[in-house]
């Protein structure tokens, strides 16, 4: 059996360990199209704050680990897919015959259409290459713009912030992470970072950019305001990479279409991470949940199924858990309700504690929290074993942040 996996983060890495215990034999090549070895994007930010080195962001560190498990690793950007030959072919016009194919792609940064984006100076924080390039300009007391203020953005901000930069954060939405805190807890991460000396700009987004003279940069914002800086950040989003599948006959949406064994309409072609749009856990529609326990999941899930163990996903799941300057924010779930449903909200803005639930009859479908760590696990178990409630969800509704004496009171009526 010839394995190949296109993408080398980690649900390309998991899915070829995955491949590796379930079939000892096989051969299994791993492409990436970047020259390092396989490293995790999430570690950029600590590269940046200076935690680690760049090595410290490798997926696996032991030396000569992918030889030792027999996964060839193979450097090319993968320009098409044949799967009527089970062939894919790289730029350089390498052909690679496979018999069960997994596309692990992820997703790539997608620039706002602003004049000016292609000025040097502008960089997005997704590869190993573009965190050399922000070291470079994000000196202690330069001017740094960061254009939005989602996850990844306030990953990045954190770095940026260590680095003794006079930092400047731009958004488009109504508040801070719009796309996994409610609007309550998003205006408060706001309030926290402003309170930290970063300036935050919400409702607002960049017009362009042009020159400034002497290295700088000017941006023009919706709000009138023009900002004179030494480096600009894009973090306004991604798209997952499927371009690659034109003309291959796999079906794709916003990401490769599967089912709950991670397999395309093509019975040999599988996906997992960010680019698989699968069904999710919460609403049963076809999402592409981007975030990385969903990838681990999805890329096991894929690699066993590929080896011929049937195994299905429960739906990938909401799980969002952010650190911004100290403060510790999560959702879960359908963090956002559902129309016709029940919820309960606590408030301490002056001490940056915050919990919303969100039911569906008695059961918590949903939840979202900040500074109050504790919980999390609690939240995440609650919603995923879709344990009814009963009478706890009445006392829920009058004190949200009892969802620990809940959990444990019917993990005890489960064992009697």
């Amino acid at each position: 059996m010839n394995y190949v996996i296109i993408g080398n983060g980690p649900s390309g890495v998991i899915a070829a360990e995955t491949l590796r215990k379930a079939d000892a034999s096989s051969s299994i090549v791993l492409i990436g199209d970047e020259p390092e070895p396989p490293y995790s994007r999430m570690a950029l930010p600590y590269m940046l704050v200076g935690n680690i080195q760049e090595n410290g962001t490798y997926l696996r560190k032991e030396a000569g680990y992918f030889d030792k498990q027999c996964i060839s690793l193979k450097i090319g950007r993968v320009t098409k897919v044949d799967s009527g030959a089970k062939r894919v072919t790289l730029e350089n016009g390498e052909a690679l015959a496979y018999d069960k194919l997994l596309i692990a792609t992820g997703s790539y940064p997608v620039a706002p259409p602003i004049p000016g984006m292609d000025l040097p100076g502008i960089h997005p924080c997704w590869t190993l290459e573009d965190a050399r390039n922000i070291a470079k300009l994000a000196k202690p007391g330069a001017k740094v713009l960061q254009m939005g203020a989602g996850f990844i953005g306030c990953i990045i901000m954190e770095a940026i912030r260590s680095r003794g930069v006079e930092l400047t954060v731009v958004e488009m939405g109504n508040r801070m992470v719009p796309r996994m805190m409610t609007e309550v807890a998003g205006g408060m991460i706001k309030d926290w970072v402003q309170s930290k000396g970063v300036r935050v700009y919400t409702d607002t987004k960049v017009e362009a950019i042009e020159q400034a003279g002497n290295g700088k940069l000017r941006a023009k914002l919706g709000n009138g305001e023009s900002l004179e800086v030494d480096l600009v950040i894009s973090a306004t989003g991604v798209h997952p990479n499927t371009a690659f599948l034109n003309g291959s006959g796999v079906h794709t949406d916003m990401g490769v279409l599967v089912n709950d064994q991670m397999q395309s309409n093509i019975p040999e072609i599988y996906a997992a991470g960010d680019v698989a749009q699968a069904r999710d856990f919460s609403t049963g529609k076809m999402v592409v949940n981007a975030i990385q326990p969903n990838a681990a999941d999805q890329a096991r899930v894929a690699a066993l199924n590929m080896a011929g163990k049937l195994v299905n996903s429960p739906g990938s799941m909401a799980i969002n858990v952010l650190d911004t300057l100290g403060l510790i924010a999560a959702s879960f779930g359908q963090w956002w309700g559902e129309q016709g449903g029940e919820h309960a909200e606590q408030v301490d803005r002056e001490n940056f504690r915050y919990m919303r639930l969100e039911f569906k009859g008695d059961v918590l479908i949903g939840a979202t929290s900040l500074g109050l760590t504790q919980h999390v696990g609690v939240l995440r178990g609650l919603i995923q074993t879709r344990t009814p409630l009963g009478e706890w969800k009445d006392k829920l509704l009058k004190d949200p942040t009892r969802v620990m004496d809940a959990y444990l009171a019917k993990a005890q009526a489960a064992t009697m």
